[in-house]
This record gives structure tokens, C-alpha cells and sequence, in this order.
């Protein structure tokens, strides 16, 4: 595990960290879009979607 954190925070990988964790990030705010878009769509609200995306 040692060995595992030195090659992690070594200068060459930090962006590639970086990178990981906002790409992580994004798709939990995609889908949490998703579901709740999905949701509106279940109780007949569709109209409402487009508002929702432009807020």
C-alpha cells in the first residue's frame, strides 16, 4: 500500500488523479440529473424537464 500512495502522488500522475476525480464527479451529477428527469417523466411531467435543464 506504501508503494501504491509514493506512485500516486508522484508529479507526473497528479493530473491523471485529478482527471479521475472529475470525471467521477461529473457522472454522479449526470445521473443525478437522469433520475430525477426520469422521475418527472414517471409522474407526467415532462414539460417540466426543459425547465429544469435551464435553471
Amino acid at each position: 500500500m506504501d508503494q501504491f500512495i509514493i506512485i500516486l502522488t508522484k508529479p507526473d500522475n497528479i493530473p491523471i488523479i485529478m482527471l479521475l476525480i472529475s470525471v467521477v464527479i461529473c457522472l454522479y451529477v449526470a445521473l443525478k440529473q437522469a433520475f430525477k428527469h426520469d422521475r418527472l417523466i414517471e409522474e407526467g411531467r415532462e414539460d417540466e424537464i426543459y425547465e429544469e435543464m435551464i435553471k
